[in-house]
């Protein structure tokens, strides 16, 4: 018993090892279909109520204008937030060439040579690779989306006759944890995002008022810069204290003043996106909150910056289809919770 048990545990590990392995290899095929399957999860309601008093195809063009509506609205906040700060940094160009200045002086008088550094690792080819770097890096997260939303577009034509063909299947098991997994993680995904959606308001509005009440201009814009980064774990919080970090440098007269605002707007960051929004998303998502840590973490070391958004529907998904069936039911239950939600119906 206990040797079979360790068998199967051994071959468990080995093909998760393999999966794993696979999909980072595979990055560029999985991820848009990751994507693609998580937004049909999310917008499929509206597809389906639509649909339900219209043509289809009418129906889906109208939930694919609405979801890429909503994606442009978002970039367009933070494009709108960087461009009314951007304009600020650089009128402030010649006040951060003084304080360039001020530190190589000190540097120097320290026995470090910072322009030396400069010429040795910042150089032409160094910001030739970087900018090849950037433009490849935008061509392919351009490529990414295209498509997703070509699979999200013919995957909302064929969600209900998925469903109906694995309503026929002769494997009544296979059946019921396909039926009652999807539906439970299309409702988890649905729940994580309005999460995730009031962290990111909680975190912005946090953000805004002790911009506010510091002193440091665009306090509203700060605020809506952490609400819109907010949805990339801990890389959009980095980017989110950095910026107004650097415009603190040219507004406030010390440098502790500077590095107590940095430290606090960490603090707000920390607070709400490691300790509030794991346990409220573990609470509402039958989730461990150490498990959502560990997925964002081992996501984004898989896929990168994708993986850090999708990272923890992922995790979802696949405890729900662990927890709808009993041979793996046990493995939710050591890394979930109590499920506050009974599955539902497409």
């Amino acid at each position: 018993m206990g040797v079979g048990f360790g068998l199967k545990t051994a071959t468990g590990i080995i093909a998760a090892v393999l999966v794993a392995a696979a999909a980072a290899q595979a990055r560029q095929v999985f991820a848009p279909l990751a994507a693609a399957l998580f937004i049909i999860a999310i917008v499929w309601p509206v597809q389906k109520r639509l649909q339900s008093w219209m043509p289809k195809l009418a129906a889906l063009a109208i939930t694919v204008i609405v979801t890429v509506a909503v994606c442009l609205s978002f970039a367009s906040l933070a494009a709108w937030g960087f461009g009314r700060v951007g304009r600020s940094l650089i009128a402030d160009l010649p006040r951060y060439q003084d304080l360039y200045a001020a530190m190589v002086t000190w540097l120097d008088g320290h026995g470090v040579s910072v322009a030396g550094l400069w010429a040795e690792h910042f150089n032409v080819g160094w910001l030739l690779r970087a900018t090849q770097y950037v433009t490849g890096r935008v061509n392919t997260t351009l490529s990414f989306w295209v498509i997703a939303l070509i699979y999200v577009m013919l995957g909302l034509l064929e969600v209900e006759n998925v469903r109906q063909k694995i309503e026929r299947l002769d494997n009544r098991i296979a059946a019921h944890v396909l039926l009652d997994g999807s539906a439970a993680t299309a409702a988890k995904f649905r729940r994580y995002l309005l999460v995730r959606t009031k962290m990111s308001a909680v975190t912005g509005l946090l953000v805004g008022v002790f911009a506010g009440i510091t002193g440091l201009p665009f306090a509203f814009e700060w605020g809506v810069i952490a609400f819109v980064l907010n949805y990339i774990p801990f890389i959009g919080p980095f980017v989110a204290t950095l910026f107004p970090t650097l415009l603190a440098m040219t507004q406030f007269e010390s440098w502790p003043a500077v590095l107590g605002l940095f430290a606090c707007l960490n603090v707000i960051q920390f607070v709400v996106g490691s300790y509030i929004e794991p346990r409220v998303a573990g609470t509402m998502l039958s989730i461990s909150p150490v498990v959502v840590l560990f997925s964002i973490f081992f996501w984004t070391f898989l896929w990168g910056l994708f993986g850090t958004f999708i990272g923890v529907p992922i995790t979802l998904a696949m405890l729900t289809f662990c927890a709808a069936h009993p041979s793996s039911r046990w493995v939710a239950d050591l890394l979930g919770g109590p499920d506050p939600a009974k599955p539902g119906k497409f």
